[in-house]
């Protein structure tokens, strides 16, 4: 393994995920990327107060899916936690728009 591997590996990684369920059958992954991207990806998260949910497990996941697929169903309960979150979050903070 190259050392650029080796810090690929070790560095942080981020998933964008959409789900609207009112016109999508299935969230999808928009957004995915490591290191400085996945930086940029939280750094955006945070700036339009979009929930940030850590979960190194289900990002792993995901990372290996393309963007604009939707997740498989094998990962449906995972991503239902994550979903939970957002609302509960954008409720707190007495959003009403949909995610």
């Amino acid at each position: 393994m190259t050392e650029g591997e080796k810090a690929a590996q070790g560095s942080k990684t981020a998933v964008a995920v959409q789900y609207d369920r009112q016109t999508m059958v299935a969230p999808k992954v928009i957004a995915k990327g490591r290191g400085i991207v996945a930086d940029n990806l939280v750094e955006q998260a945070v700036r339009h107060q979009v929930p940030v949910y850590q979960n190194k497990a289900l990002a792993s996941m995901l990372m290996a899916l393309e963007i604009d697929r939707e997740i498989p169903p094998d990962l449906y309960k995972a991503v239902a936690e994550v979903l939970v979150f957002v609302y509960r979050a954008d409720s707190a903070l007495g959003k009403q728009n949909k995610r």
